[in-house]
């Protein structure tokens, strides 16, 4: 079964100036998930979008198929990613004359995940039913446990209370922080009704060292220095 994938950057970024033009070990950032993607062999087409002429120059020699320059309206700080998600995989189709069952988004500021990642979040699509998959790691907080939220009056209170109270963070539902990584759909549920969440939305789960999305400088410190942890161990067991 053939699919295609997104890859969505803008040019410009207010939390990490200039991020997605950043180099990361030496290879633009934007290269590793074109990589990764290439690594899965699951891929019809790679299509990049950005704002940015440079990031698609930039995209196409790290390996993308297509280069998609996203509207205006798509790309300011306050627009929302599933419009522009939406137009990148019209145009793949348009572009490459095929029409999907699946689609895969993965994201530039989350580089950590490795090809398996993607291809087991795929497989959990097929396999469920549902319409969609998102990434996630196991959340260091629990909504039931130990996370607050602060009420409008100023005071803080647990975010979800439940009845009987939860006194052990063993006994709550299990809680994931999304990780921004990868996100699988049904094109036709997409293309119906583009969204994150459906009823039957389901969570493939990767792992705390896999799941790091830059959004601070201390992010991007923290993926560079994973990354080549990554590489010393891959160099010790070779």
């Amino acid at each position: 079964m053939s699919l295609i994938c997104t890859i969505c950057a803008r040019g410009g970024s207010k939390g990490v100036v200039g991020k997605n033009s950043r180099t990361l070990l030496g290879r633009p950032l934007l290269a590793w998930t074109i990589e990764q993607a290439r690594q899965t062999g699951l891929f019809t087409a790679i299509a990049f979008s950005s704002d940015s002429d440079a990031l698609l120059e930039e995209a196409l020699r790290s390996g993308a198929d297509i280069a998609v320059k996203r509207p205006d309206e798509m790309a300011t700080d306050a627009a929302p990613k599933i419009p522009a998600i939406r137009h990148c995989l019209e145009q793949a189709m348009l572009r490459t004359g095929h029409t999907p069952e699946i689609f895969v988004d993965l994201d530039v500021t989350s580089p950590l995940r490795l090809a398996s990642d993607v291809t087991g979040a795929v497989a959990l699509l097929r396999d469920s039913g549902a319409p969609n998959v998102i990434t996630g790691a196991p959340a260091r907080r629990s909504p039931y446990f130990n996370l607050v939220e602060e009420r409008k009056d100023g005071s803080v209170g647990l975010s979800k209370i439940a009845d009987p109270p939860i006194v052990r963070r063993q006994d709550s539902p299990r809680c994931f922080d999304m990780n921004a990584s990868i996100y699988v759909w049904r094109v036709a549920a997409f293309l119906d009704k583009p969204a994150v969440f459906y009823p039957d939305t389901r969570l493939f789960e990767m792992p705390e060292e896999r799941s790091v999305d830059i959004d601070s400088e201390v992010d991007f410190a923290l993926v560079e220095l994973l990354f080549r942890q990554r590489q010393e161990l891959r160099g010790t067991s070779s």
